[in-house]
């Protein structure tokens, strides 16, 4: 899997404890005087050797490096996914979804539509089919952004008497299907025709999403959101019945907390708690994956992992952005992200595209390909065994009904001339013969209409014109 750290710039960016190598791909942190992280004996420094550093970068460009691949990797029908993970405060939900201050601030999720949906339009030869959902996973509850029962929950700072909780949506539930694949049952899919369509809804999920607010973020996200959208495509040309089939998610998870610095108490002491757990689950599940000893991965610790199973388990092109706050306050926490970006990028994929049979056309395709089997059958038999049929005249109803099947044929409203002997194909072509010479027949005298036919043979080519007028506005064809 591919890893990348995007560190948050601040006035006190510790330059001299966390240093980007010339190559763009390692970052190294340095201990500081009297200051030992990760413990007594930890070592000195360490050394992280990544897919790219994304430091003082802008939206565009990291979306460029981050998101652009994974997007047409998904329109040809591979499974995609972008996840953001770090402290809370180090701008996972910047990195994902950005600020409607400035357009040019959009994130990756606003960004990944706006591709989508340029790549459609310039793919005429095949026809796709777009739709999203928007999933919350609040304190291990699955919550649908996009239904009618989710309202807006964005909180105000809190004391130690907790208020009352949003209503999760009921009957949704995680569903194992054959394959190994995971469903989420109930969650509400919406298909959109254009971009404008798609950040509605985003901008009406991101409404419905639980916020609050403590010492170390006056915004902070109180909840994983996983933003997805499933893409179909059949091609134009080709009448088979396949087609391809592939969902893009991108993830903005929940940030880790230190609770001592949160502040934290009643609801958001509840919240953090539920945070850090299902975040512990999702780094051992990445454990599980880069071992390879291990026969058990478990993702059905938490709701966060199973429904993440799709974009951890091998199927899917998925890329990490690892987001640090590069403060000397928070190197504990960068490390700990850091660790967790090289861990995750010992995670293998094997992503495959995802094709799959429409059952309704196939039977169709195969039942025509019997009908022409058994017809081809027929007048092969005819042929080889001598049957009878072959030398017997049509009647005049067998030849009035291939004259009609004929006619129809030309018109378009008939797709194949059924012949199931020589006789009737030698009638067929008779038909068609009659049909050119009757057309012959009525251009011209259509032309005869307006110009006199003299034939070439008649004419004089060195005393008379070829052409002449026989009255004023006509002339004289040869």
């Amino acid at each position: 899997m591919k890893v990348f750290v995007r560190s948050r710039p601040t006035a006190t960016f510790a330059q001299e404890l966390i240093e980007i190598l010339p190559d763009g791909k390692t970052v190294q942190i340095h201990q500081s005087k009297g200051r030992r992280c990760g413990g007594y004996h930890a070592p000195s420094s360490w050394c992280f050797q990544l897919d790219g550093v994304l430091h003082l970068l802008s939206q565009e460009e990291v979306y460029a490096r981050v998101g652009q691949e994974v997007v047409l990797g998904a329109l040809d029908g591979y499974n995609g996914t972008v996840l953001c993970f770090g402290q809370t405060g180090a701008g996972k939900t910047y990195t994902m979804t950005g600020t409607t201050e400035s357009y040019r601030q959009r994130g990756i999720i606003p960004r990944a539509v706006e591709q989508v949906f340029q790549e459609v339009a310039k793919r005429s030869g095949h026809i796709f089919s777009v739709q999203l959902s928007y999933l919350e996973v609040y304190n291990d509850t699955l919550t649908d952004l996009l239904s009618t029962l989710a309202g807006p929950q964005n909180l105000a700072p809190r004391g130690p008497v907790p208020p009352p909780g949003p209503a999760p949506r009921p009957g949704l539930a995680l569903m194992e299907e054959p394959g190994g694949r995971v469903s989420i049952r109930g969650l509400s899919l919406h298909t959109v025709q254009s971009q404008e369509e798609a950040l509605d809804l985003l901008f009406e999920g991101e409404l419905n999403r639980i916020m609050g607010a403590h010492a170390m973020n006056n915004h902070s996200s109180r909840s994983h959101c996983i933003f997805t959208l499933h893409i179909q495509s059949r091609s134009r040309s080709l009448s088979g019945s396949t087609f391809l089939r592939s969902k893009l998610s991108l993830v903005d998870l929940a940030g880790s907390e230190r609770l001592g610095r949160t502040g934290g108490a009643g609801q958001t002491l509840q919240e953090a708690t539920h945070i850090n757990k299902s975040l512990s689950f999702l780094e051992q599940t990445i454990l599980a994956l880069a071992d390879p000893r291990r026969d058990h991965v478990p993702f059905r610790q938490s709701k966060l992992t199973h429904a993440l199973k799709h974009s951890l388990g091998g199927n899917c092109n998925t890329v990490l952005v690892a987001n640090i706050y590069g403060e000397e306050t928070h190197m504990d926490e960068t490390l700990s992200t850091l660790r967790f970006a090289s861990r995750m990028k010992s995670v293998k994929s094997q992503p495959s595209i995802n094709q799959h049979v429409d059952p309704a056309l196939e039977v169709k395709r195969l039942q025509k390909e019997v009908e022409t089997l058994r017809d081809e059958l027929s007048i092969q038999n005819l042929l080889v065994n001598g049957g009878g049929a072959r030398y017997q005249p049509l009647s005049e109803a067998q030849q009035a009904e291939l004259q009609d099947q004929v006619q129809r044929y030309l018109e378009g409203s008939l797709e194949a001339i059924s012949v199931v002997s020589v006789r009737q194909l030698q009638e067929v072509f008779s038909q068609f013969r009659l049909v050119v010479q009757e057309q012959e027949q009525r251009v011209k005298a259509k032309l005869s209409q307006t110009y006199t036919l003299v034939e070439r043979g008649r004419a004089d080519d060195s005393a008379n014109p070829k052409v002449r007028n026989s009255k004023p506005g006509s002339g004289s064809v040869v």
